[in-house]
């Protein structure tokens, strides 16, 4: 797509009300830029796009919102060449690692069924920096064609494992959803890289910390933070954070850490489909059955999937089920960074694979579509051996039984027992910290400018006053321990 001056004049008006309401403290909503510019870039006319961007600046009496987000999206075009940054030659190497002899027919046949993600931007075509390793997981073909078998980075969790039938046993023995309580010590990381920022300049961070939640985290206990100095966010911030500041030192590392103690529980619901009824929906449900652009949206193709899978069914829990199932069959695959995406939920339906939020706030849309609440909450995952990472799933209403987890990239358990194959639609695990209880929340204290993840919080932010700072500009650490086994006092 191009455009020409006219063009330009038409779509580079201010952004309304509609578009980026001020008042909003969703900072997705907040950040979104007129339609037609968004579309722009969504469409790899990145030219183009700046140059609507550039005339919509000109503008005077655009309001300080208004320019953060026609800003926002030439930050996010950089985003999106940084994801993708490999021409076809780079695309090949990457594959040859694995398939020495790799074919340019293979790679073209793949490359057509869209299995290594790609784009064309200003003309040229792009691949994802990760699409040659998602290929494994998306092709039988291209994993038989590897010189040495895919090893996958997986939670042991997602698989049939001990844990989940001593969940539903000490439920089903005690009639508590919350069981199986394990105390957790953990240790939370960001570390600025060297002259990322001017020596004397402030660095502020913002460390994920959770929240109490009754039955699922509790008796949280700070430890301690690196610096010393930090404002915790009170317990009603849904994306809570530890914030500090340090100042950068020429040729040092800037570091950043939290330390705290909590008691983390399993859940489990044995659901009799029997028993469930159409929810009221109360002024405290409404939002949970809502739209909430730009990532939760009904629109026509939403509309279509959800008659294809539900067809007839009106059971609430019946529906649930296809629903999750549906969305369980897309296969996972690492995802393009959240803040370069215009509706998750929707690119989760149009790609063809996604990753854990991606599938989340697919689940969500459909859910609350059919008059189902649903919910967001993410957090980090780890297990009893090494492993450890990122993830996000959620929570939906069923009348009588209130809120369930829902995990829908764990998903259904083939190969587990009967009773266990669908723990994860109404159980959670009790290896994993909530972080978020929403998405795209404010901080408290407030961030200066633009977040790298304008969705999630798992791994921190960091900025300084002459911007934010992006992920290439520092790391990230999380360490976990397990303590001594929880008394009856949760202690």
């Amino acid at each position: 797509m191009s455009t020409d001056g006219a063009a330009v004049a038409a779509i580079a008006a201010p952004a309304t009300a509609a578009t980026t309401p001020a008042s909003s403290d969703d900072i997705g909503a907040r950040l979104a830029a007129p339609p037609a510019i968004i579309d722009l870039v969504d469409a790899g006319d990145f030219k183009g796009a700046e140059a609507a961007i550039a005339r919509a600046l000109e503008d005077a009496s655009l309001g300080v919102d208004q320019r953060t987000a026609l800003e926002f999206q030439r930050e996010r075009m950089r985003r999106i060449l940084m994801d993708f940054r490999l021409d076809e030659a780079g695309a090949k190497a990457r594959l040859r690692r694995d398939i020495p002899d790799l074919t340019d027919a293979e790679f073209a046949r793949w490359d057509a069924a869209g299995l290594i993600e790609a784009r064309v931007i200003d003309g040229q075509r792009r691949w994802f920096s990760r699409g040659p390793s998602n290929l494994f997981r998306l092709s039988e073909e291209a994993r038989k064609r590897r010189a040495t078998p895919l090893v996958v980075y997986d939670s042991p969790l997602k698989a049939p494992h001990p844990q989940h039938a001593r969940v539903r046993e000490a439920a089903l023995a005690s009639g508590e959803r919350a069981v199986a309580p394990q105390r957790v010590r953990v240790t939370q990381s960001l570390t600025v890289k060297p002259d990322a920022v001017p020596p004397g300049e402030t660095v502020r961070a913002w460390l994920p910390f959770p929240r109490a939640i009754a039955g699922q985290q509790e008796h949280i206990a700070l430890q301690s933070t690196v610096p010393a100095d930090h404002q915790l966010a009170p317990e009603s911030a849904l994306q809570r954070t530890v914030y500090m500041e340090a100042p950068a030192v020429a040729g040092e590392p800037t570091a950043f850490s939290v330390t705290y103690e909590l008691t983390v529980s399993a859940q489990y619901n044995r659901i009799d489909p029997e028993r469930v009824v159409p929810a009221e929906i109360t002024p405290e449900l409404a939002p949970f059955v809502a739209e909430r652009a730009p990532h939760v949206v009904f629109n026509d193709a939403m509309r279509l999937e959800s008659a294809r899978i539900v067809g007839d069914e009106t059971n609430p829990y019946r529906i649930a089920q296809k629903l999750f199932a549906a969305v369980d069959r897309i296969p996972w695959a690492g995802a393009r960074e959240y803040s370069t995406i215009t509706n998750i939920g929707q690119h989760a339906l149009e790609q063809g694979h996604a990753d854990c939020g991606q599938q989340t706030l697919l689940l969500i849309t459909l859910l609350r579509m059919n008059g189902i609440p649903a919910r967001w909450q993410s957090g980090w995952i780890f297990s009893d051996g090494e492993y450890n990472d990122m993830h996000d799933w959620g929570w939906m209403y069923l009348a009588p039984y209130g809120w369930v987890p829902m995990d829908v990239t764990f998903g259904r358990l083939p190969g587990a027992a009967p009773e266990l194959q669908d723990f994860y639609l109404g159980g959670l695990d009790a290896w994993r910290i909530a972080f978020n209880d929403d998405w795209s929340r404010e901080f408290v204290p407030a961030k200066h400018h633009p977040r790298s993840e304008t969705v999630d919080l798992q791994r921190g932010e960091a900025e300084w006053d002459g911007g934010n700072l992006y992920f290439d500009q520092w790391t990230y650490d999380f360490e976990w321990q397990l303590l001594p086994p929880v008394m009856d006092d949760g202690t």
